[in-house]
């Protein structure tokens, strides 16, 4: 039996698994494990997402690349250590799957998030023309935790959100994405790096009634 979810924070994602299972850490004497998984859009792009997963849910499953997954949970950050940096870490936090079988699938990617802008929206265009407002929001967990979820907006969306204050209460609805950029290190060495975020179709102003949690 899972826990009950949220409904702040709601995903769900239908892919294949394309990376081998192995163990992420462990926590109050239950194990947890990792996996990507490659959520189609409707462009012929893939998105590669990470999911982290109860040993509890695995329950023996034989998961294995070309499996293809239904997973249910939440978005999920948490702070990483990486060469003397903080890096922000997003990952899809299982709270149900099953081994999905049906050939057509119409919604593969969806995410519901009900949160508060934690840093103030940056809105950029890029050199076609395209108007995008980038935004961390804060997803208040229990027990005073918080989910800081990365997220874009498109267009009259971008128009919109780049007016927004920290603080303010914003439902969106939208999916997951995966998004390789360029990173340079030196005039000679330039990385190839993975972003992850939420593309929001969708979203709405909320009260102000509840708070943003530090």
């Amino acid at each position: 039996m899972t826990d009950k979810v949220i409904d702040t924070n709601l995903v769900s994602v239908i892919g294949e698994v394309c990376s081998p299972l192995s163990f992420s850490h462990e926590m109050y004497g239950e194990g947890f494990y990792s996996l990507d998984v490659k959520v189609p859009r409707l462009s012929e792009y893939n998105d590669v997402l990470p999911i982290t997963i109860s040993e509890r849910i695995l329950m023996g499953e034989n998961i294995k690349c070309g499996t293809k997954l239904k997973v249910e949970g939440q978005l999920r950050s948490y702070n990483k250590y990486v060469n003397g940096k903080n890096k922000l870490v997003i990952t899809v936090f299982a709270r149900d799957m099953e081994v999905f079988e049906e050939e057509e699938i119409k919604n593969p990617n969806q995410v519901f998030l009900d949160g508060y802008i934690c840093k103030e929206p940056v809105y950029r265009s890029t050199p076609f023309g395209r108007e995008i407002t980038d935004m961390l929001i804060a997803v208040n967990r229990p027990y005073n935790k918080s989910d800081y979820i990365p997220c874009i907006a498109w267009g009259r969306n971008a128009r919109f959100s780049e007016k927004l204050k920290v603080g303010d209460h914003i439902k969106i609805w939208g999916r997951a994405q995966s998004r390789e950029y360029q990173k340079k290190l030196n005039e000679e060495n330039v990385i190839t790096k993975v972003a992850y975020e939420v593309s929001i179709s969708k979203m709405e102003i909320g009260d102000n009634n509840n708070k943003l949690k530090e």
